[in-house]
């Protein structure tokens, strides 16, 4: 008796510790988000004292370390990385929404379990061994079919981050559509209705708010791509006109001038409110994909 009581009491220690564990790590989570948010707001917000918000976020010439005349625009950087992460979208939507329609619908169990976690390894790749295929391999390619003069472009860049947005939007799309009731498949074939057809009419949309939120969370990955762009998206400064014109997205523009950057100076705080401006982009698609995924649980 006095041992069982004695294992009831550790196994409620246990739990209670657990719970309070994960409460402490919650907490700490959102007490770094939030102080990451202040930090840039706080180093970032001294921008717009010396730059109208107008110049800053709708001019098109960003040349901060000009000898005379500085200018702070964002418009052509915000651009490219709309395209890019566009572009990417493009590549990485067909490729895994098939890879989560696969593995939920058509793969055994013994093999999902050896092709899901290949699929979700993609992710772990560095991101500058993937610039270096692309300026290696992709950008001569791109030069050639294309015809231009240089493949580091926003069309190799977009190819390379489209690949490493791949396993978010595959991982959460499958888990969506592996969450369908298995009684809406049931009642679909009792019906008379094919396998893929139960699969369009009613698995996809019965699982169309995860699928979107993993478009979003996929969006965002690409959105915050650092090392890819930098190195493949030729880092020009000047408005792109077409998807095989080089650009500079934010986070190039952070990576190549923070280095240049005197502490404290208006170019400093201009890329703490660069990095600003992405936080809450991020920031929101993470937040209205999450409301998506929770509009409709099947």
């Amino acid at each position: 008796m006095r041992t069982w009581k004695f294992t009831k009491h550790l196994n409620f220690t246990a739990e209670r510790l657990s719970y309070n564990v994960s409460r402490l790590f919650a907490a700490t989570t959102v007490l770094l988000l939030v102080g990451i948010f202040l930090f840039l707001t706080i180093t970032g917000i001294g921008t717009f004292r010396h730059v109208p918000f107008g110049e800053f976020f709708l001019g098109t010439n960003w040349n901060p370390t000009a000898y005379q005349q500085q200018s702070w625009g964002i418009l052509a950087l915000v651009v490219g990385s709309l395209i890019v992460s566009s572009l990417a979208l493009v590549f990485a939507i067909p490729l895994g929404f098939a890879i989560a329609l696969y593995l939920s619908e058509v793969a055994s169990p013994r093999k999902r379990e050896i092709l899901k976690p290949l699929v979700e390894t993609v992710a772990s790749v560095p991101s500058v061994v993937l610039g270096l295929l692309g300026l290696i391999v992709f950008a001569p390619v791109i030069a050639r079919l294309f015809h231009v003069s240089s493949g580091l472009n926003a069309l190799t860049a977009s190819f390379l981050v489209g690949i490493i947005a791949v396993p978010t939007i595959a991982s959460i799309c499958e888990d969506a559509l592996r969450n369908v009731n298995m009684k809406f498949r049931e009642a679909s074939m009792a019906l008379g209705a094919t396998k893929w057809t139960t699969i369009g009419k009613v698995v996809v949309p019965a699982a169309v708010s995860g699928i979107t939120a993993g478009v979003m969370l996929g969006f965002g990955r690409a959105v915050g791509e650092t090392m890819i762009v930098l190195m493949v998206a030729g880092n020009s400064r000047a408005f792109p006109t077409s998807f095989l014109s080089p650009v500079r997205p934010m986070t190039a523009t952070i990576a190549i001038d923070i280095k240049e950057a005197v502490v404290g100076t208006l170019h400093w705080q201009s890329l703490f409110a660069i990095g600003l401006v992405l936080f809450i982009v991020t920031f929101f698609l993470n937040f209205i994909a999450d409301i998506i995924l929770h509009i409709r649980k099947v």
